[in-house]
């Protein structure tokens, strides 16, 4: 078996960061450093100090993303800190490049503080077209989001809505292989922090006005201590929220218990914490979808064992990679080429119909795209795009 961890510190080392500034504009000639430099940038700069809305025209700002985080909710290793986390941040900017020709930069805060974090994002919005909120713990990803959608640029929390945007079209997907009618489906997420609660408002279709899509019939969320239910009384502000989507019938209980006759599976938590007899128990058919890196919260031939008969994971190693590198780059795309001023519902959904639609042939070992497929972000633009500007 490849040992892609030693392989991978062997390669960081060597290259010393994955990428770098490259120059648009070769510097040959006194003329070349009169029109880049001075004198003649004074031009450009008096032009957007009439007009700033021109900085999207004439400078990095139109097509640049700012990948921010302070490393406390790094998935599958923690509050592991900004320096730690710097080598993830680094790969998501070398992934919009190479999927979306964004030209994006890694921003490590050495802060915690919401207030600092997003006062610094608001200091650096006259440089960024985007801001990419990653890798940020709950429940203050949601203060710092929510804080910033009045910037002017879209601020996306990609561990939230990336993942529940690709994990919808895993499920529109797994839906259509395994016969099941999306507003019957009963799913049991597990994990109650960003992702988990993204993925429930939207495949709920919480605040998306606008949706051919319908919502999937009932959803059941778990934390460590077992599902979110109106029975219990250590529940804060947040996932008392979460009560007012999920939870109709108001089961109770721990996982095991609540995943008894589940259609669906989700997994946004942490490895091996179903076992093939806990499948079996799930409803003929089930969907599988285990999403925690780099152990999964069951392996796929556990999940096979039990009797799904799709099964996804966060991993490339495996089929069905349910994995946000699919959706971020073309989400932004889009939304940078429109313009729009934040990433809403409708884009949402549009991206994750563009992603389900960019399978040829469906099969349970094939229900997304492959990560490399170059076609994904193009086409998820340009849906997103023309979602944004219907919408705006």
């Amino acid at each position: 078996m490849v040992d892609y961890f030693e392989r991978s510190l062997i390669l960081h080392e060597q290259l010393r960061g994955k990428i770098s500034v490259n120059n648009k504009l070769p510097i040959g000639s006194r003329e070349d450093l009169s029109l880049a430099y001075t004198p003649g940038v004074a031009k450009p700069c008096e032009v957007i100090a009439e007009q700033p809305e021109m900085a999207r025209k004439l400078t990095i700002k139109g097509n640049s993303v700012a990948v921010v985080s302070d490393g406390s909710a790094v998935l599958g290793l923690g509050d592991i800190g900004p320096k730690a986390a710097l080598p993830v941040m680094e790969g998501k900017a070398l992934l919009f490049r190479e999927f979306a020709k964004i030209d994006a930069w890694p921003i490590c805060l050495n802060t915690k503080d919401p207030e600092k974090i997003i006062e610094t994002c608001r200091l650096i919005e006259p440089v960024f077209g985007g801001i990419n909120l990653e890798d940020i713990s709950a429940p203050r990803c949601f203060e710092i989001e929510d804080a910033l959608q009045d910037l002017g640029i879209p601020v996306f929390h990609d561990d939230q809505h990336g993942t529940a945007i690709v994990l919808l079209a895993a499920l529109i997907n797994a839906a259509k292989v395994t016969g099941k009618n999306m507003n019957e489906l009963r799913v049991v997420i597990n994990g109650a922090g960003a992702a988990g609660t993204a993925i429930a408002r939207l495949i709920k279709g919480v605040g998306i006005p606008k949706t051919n899509i319908p919502p999937v019939g009932d959803v059941v969320i778990c934390d460590s201590k077992g599902a979110i239910s109106s029975d219990r009384g250590d529940l804060n502000a947040v996932k008392q929220g979460i009560l007012e989507y999920t939870n109709s019938g108001n089961s109770s209980g721990g996982l095991k218990g609540v995943i008894k006759g589940a259609d669906v599976f989700i997994g946004v938590s942490r490895g091996n914490v179903i076992d093939s007899d806990d499948v079996k128990n799930m409803a003929k058919d089930a969907i599988i979808l285990a999403m925690a890196n780099p152990l999964p919260e069951i392996m796929p031939d556990e999940a096979k064992k039990g009797g799904a008969k799709v099964i996804g994971t966060g991993r490339s190693d495996f089929p069905n990679q349910v994995n946000n590198v699919l959706v971020f780059p073309g989400i932004f795309r889009g939304a940078l080429d429109a313009g729009s001023p934040i990433i809403n519902g409708e884009m949402k959904v549009a991206a994750a119909s563009a992603l389900a639609d960019g399978v040829q042939e469906l099969t349970a070992e094939m229900i997304l795209p492959h990560p490399l497929d170059r076609t994904v972000a193009p086409n998820i633009a340009k849906k997103v795009r023309a979602a944004a500007r219907a919408s705006s």
